[in-house]
């Protein structure tokens, strides 16, 4: 029996060696090559392509038609799968690669019908623009055939790489739509379904105004003023309400009169979900425009053809989600106005599964509660998309892109600009329908408005305000007045926004280094309240409590990764809000609902209750408001014991909130695990701090410069620029980004050259 078992072992242990060998055979063999020279007939003059040591791409080209075709080869050689994978969520196909796993992600995108319309949008395009994405389309399938050999990723699913086309550039963008804007409409969702069980008056309850504003002019919203709603529903158990991730970002900028150079200066850190590959490509773009050369510095979002972040040196840009209300939903009276559309969603096995969706001139319609709403959101219109923003690389001053703003087809966004000459200037940048009244709750078709069908062209801006600062992180950013036309499109809360704009005013004048370590402030202004709440709940039972309030008293007010402190507030909170609106909760999921969506907008009610204490909201299990609120300490105490056992020293913030970045097929591959991700790294920071950061969540670039003066710029990825785990930069510059290092923008040592003749 001993020399079977050991016989079976090693038989194991030599084919799980072959295996090994294969994988790590066809790895090698899709490894694209870096350097030599090649042909093409899709561009009319010579290109070349350099990496740097970072793997950066380098683009040398004769016209930015060239360029296009250069950067689409580049990104098909460094990140086609990752491509694929956008283009296939969008349009609601990722079955095609991943079976039944993937259907009910597929039927939710379809909803959307984002392939036909961008194969519409396609068709309404100005010839130049088809010809670019044409021509960077064939850059893409040209770069992505010279590998010679799938990437593993099509050999694990068996599947074969499709050509790109223009049309899927255009799906990239929807892609961005959906991570940035679903917030938007499973917000008003949320808020209708509220309305229908609860009330109005609970509506009122739960959206009333931040504690936390930061507008650029400092006016302030209204407080609620009134009574808190009573509870209908009776508490049957305490639910857990997911947290949405704060998906958006920071930037801030100053005015020539706080810098050294006299040249304007811009922080730009985009917060998106993080994997392997990182989202961003970096990539500089030089060529010649009206006979003076062009250097267009940043990162790209492969499968699209533009520099998203960056700067020309004369001007530098960068975004945030701009959370305007881009969004209705139209309570439908009857069935005359729909029509039904049935298509087939492909699989993996060649089989297809039927998908029935109804639709009405409104857009794609959706029971909520039982009753036929229709979705009318700003990317399902023809303004949503276009190739406009390239031209925020002609800009020669903020004026100049300001001026681009309203034709911009991308998800709207806080457009920070800073030029060479000293200027800075803020303004919305993107899609906005022009109906003039936004709203959080259902429109009547007979109320719905006309300018739906048309871009926004007026839109509020700021330049060069008397301060020298401008600051935006998600929270509203236009003034009250304002903001009864533009509407919440579910903002963050404020206190990052606040925290930056007080930091700014601690200082005359700022240099690169200053403005990186405000992106990496973890102090815990925001948190402090419930700490103080907290402490004043646990000093009533000292003895009880006695190893929490000394970790509670060494807490350093930071997202600090030694602190346990931090981590039982941040739990403490999270309890105290499970156990005051589970009712809600609970109700709302017989519904197919949750509070989620409006989490981030329960802070000020909270306070409302916990400061005013009213019966009708006492669990009835506990005989006082106090013994309610230690309950939610304890219950945070018992999932900490059950996540990460009773060593309170594996509570530190740094391990709860640990970095771990993961590629898509680690889990299921588990023996790949150390070669496809990222390593992980200790937490540095929160959800309500300028330093964002979750366990796979964060700044996804973190962009620093001054035009006119780029030998400092810093540019820093949570990843390397290939997605290949065998190339030299799959993991370049990864180091530089948990360590804070200050990894420049621009390009350093070249390490590799490809040139590409026309063949005409």
């Amino acid at each position: 029996m001993f020399k079977i078992i050991k016989w079976l072992l090693m038989s194991l242990l030599v084919v799980a060696l072959l295996a090994t060998g294969l994988i790590y055979g066809a790895l090698n063999l899709s490894l694209p090559a870096l350097d030599g020279k090649g042909t093409s007939t899709a561009i009319e003059q010579s290109v070349k392509i350099e990496r740097d040591v970072l793997g950066q791409a380098v683009i040398h080209a004769q016209s930015r038609l060239d360029a296009a075709y250069a950067l689409g080869f580049a990104h098909g050689q460094d990140r086609f799968f990752q491509m694929d994978l956008l283009r296939r969520n969008a349009a609601g196909e990722l079955s095609e690669l991943f079976g039944k796993a993937a259907l009910e992600l597929d039927k939710t995108m379809r909803f959307h019908q984002l392939r036909k319309r961008s194969q519409i949008l396609l068709e309404q395009l100005p010839s130049s623009d088809r010809a670019l994405l044409a021509t960077y389309a064939k850059g893409v399938n040209e770069g992505h055939a010279q590998t010679g050999f799938d990437s593993f990723e099509y050999l694990l699913t068996a599947a074969t790489a499709k050509p790109w086309q223009s049309e899927d550039s255009l799906l990239t963008i929807f892609s961005m739509y959906l991570d940035l804007q679903t917030a938007t409409f499973e917000r008003d969702k949320t808020l209708i379904q509220i309305e229908q069980l609860f009330g109005k008056e609970m509506v009122a309850f739960i959206t009333q105004p931040s504690l936390y504003q930061a507008a650029l002019d400092n006016s302030q919203l209204a407080p609620y003023n009134h009574s808190i709603p009573s509870l209908s529903a009776p508490l049957s158990m305490i639910t857990h309400i997911e947290d949405t991730k704060e998906l958006g970002s920071n930037n801030w900028a100053v005015t020539g009169d706080l810098t050294q150079t006299g040249a304007g200066m811009l922080s730009d850190d985009m917060h998106l979900s993080f994997a392997v590959p990182i989202i961003w490509y970096r990539a500089q773009l030089n060529y010649p425009l009206n006979g003076q050369m062009q250097q267009i510095t940043g990162v790209s979002l492969p499968g699209a053809p533009a520099i998203v972040v960056g700067t020309n040196n004369k001007v530098a840009w960068g975004f945030t989600n701009g959370y305007l209300d881009t969004a209705d939903w139209i309570a439908l009276d009857g069935r005359d106005k729909t029509w039904q559309i049935d298509e087939a969603i492909l699989l993996n096995d060649g089989s297809s599964e039927n998908y029935t969706l109804t639709m009405s001139e409104y857009g794609p319609v959706k029971n909520i509660n039982g009753k036929p709403y229709a979705l009318s959101w700003v990317a399902h219109h023809d303004y949503a998309v276009n190739m406009d923003l390239i031209k925020l690389e002609q800009a020669n001053n903020v004026d100049d892109a300001l001026a681009l703003a309203a034709d911009v087809g991308i998800p709207v966004q806080n457009l920070m600009v800073v030029d060479d000459s000293g200027s800075a200037a803020w303004k919305n940048m993107g899609a906005i329908p022009a109906r003039k009244v936004p709203n959080e709750l259902a429109v009547s078709e007979q109320n719905y408005p006309v300018g739906w069908h048309e871009n926004e062209t007026e839109r509020p801006y700021v330049k060069n305000p008397a301060s020298g600062r401008l600051w935006t992180g998600n929270s509203r950013v236009v003034s009250a007045e304002d903001n009864k036309r533009f509407g919440n499109g579910a903002y963050a809360m404020g206190a990052r926004s606040a925290q930056i704009r007080d930091r700014l005013f601690e200082k005359q004048q700022f240099t690169e280094s200053d403005f990186y370590q405000l992106q990496h402030d973890n102090e815990a202004r925001f948190l402090t309240k419930w700490h103080n709440l907290l402490v004043k709940q646990l000093e009533s039972r000292p003895n009880e409590y006695k190893a929490s309030l000394t970790e509670l008293n060494n807490w350093q007010a930071c997202a600090c990764a030694d602190s346990i402190g931090y981590t039982l507030v941040k739990y403490y909170r999270d309890e105290v809000i499970n156990g005051l609106f589970s009712p809600l909760e609970n109700e709302l999921q017989t519904y197919d609902g949750s509070l989620k969506h409006v989490k981030r907008d329960l802070e000020p009610a909270v306070w409302q209750l916990i400061n005013t204490q009213p019966k009708g909201w006492l669990n009835p299990d506990y005989a006082d408001w106090s013994e309610q609120m230690r309950a939610a300490f304890d219950r945070a105490l018992d999932k900490l014991t059950t996540q990460y056992g009773q060593n309170m020293q594996n509570w530190q913030w740094g391990s709860v909130n640990k970095l771990v970045i993961e590629h898509p097929f680690a889990k299921q591959i588990p023996i790949l695990k150390k070669l496809l991700n990222m390593p992980a790294a200790p937490g540095f920071g929160d959800t309500f701090m300028p330093a964002v950061q979750g366990r796979s969540f964060g700044a996804s670039q973190r962009f620093i410069v001054q035009p006119g003066h780029l030998d400092k710029a810093i540019m820093a990825i949570p990843g390397g620029q290939s997605g290949h785990p065998l190339s030299e930069f799959y993991r370049a510059g990864f180091d530089d980004y948990v360590n804070e290092g200050l990894t420049p923008l621009m390009p350093q040592s070249i390490m590799h050259s490809i040139t590409i003749d026309a063949v005409n």
